[in-house]
């Protein structure tokens, strides 16, 4: 089974990015690369409990296994040492991907509190795109009664497209709410 999103992109997007950007060939339209979503647990050497409890709910979220991370360096004023775990990243590629980025746009990014728009400027240069949520809770796979705290995470879109505004274009396209500034 195709996902959505995927679907959208075949009957839609391509027709619609190889008109404004001329590409002769479609396989030189963007696409989606990987979704990164990452979660900082700035206190998780000190509570083991809750970095499991996020693994729990990440791995919910992204429907696969997270990795945790580690730190590269000591920092005595955080009481950090070098190899301890400082938080969870998972990347997300092909169907799992386009599934993840549906749930985002359709269910997740709706229910952020006082929610004005995606930020337009947050492109690397590269053609890929960074946003923030400030808690998990927004994923409807996340049980409202087994959230004893809240958790932020990034999550990173990655893209083939070459410009700023060639990604802007495709991840609108797809539906990405982006804020209009002025």
């Amino acid at each position: 089974m195709v996902a959505r999103l995927l679907e959208k992109y075949r009957k839609d997007v391509i027709p619609a990015l190889k008109g404004r950007f001329g590409y002769k060939n479609p396989m030189a339209v963007p696409r989606l690369r990987k979704i990164v979503i990452s979660m900082g647990m700035g206190g998780a050497h000190q509570d083991q409990p809750r970095l499991e409890a996020a693994h729990k709910q990440l791995t919910r979220i992204a429907g696969q296994q997270p990795v945790t991370t580690l730190a590269k360096k000591a920092i005595s004023n955080f009481k950090l040492r070098e190899g301890m775990k400082v938080g969870l990243m998972v990347t997300l590629r092909g169907q799992k991907m386009w599934e993840f980025f549906d749930r985002l746009l359709t269910l997740a990014i709706p229910r952020v509190k006082d929610f004005r728009g995606l930020s337009p400027s947050s492109f690397d240069g590269r053609g890929n795109y960074n946003m923030g949520l400030a808690e998990q809770t927004v994923f409807p796979e996340v049980e409202m009664a087994s959230v004893t705290f809240t958790q932020g995470m990034n999550i990173a879109i990655a893209t083939t497209a070459r410009s700023d505004e060639e990604a802007r274009e495709l991840l609108s396209l797809l539906g990405m709410p982006f804020r209009k500034d002025k």
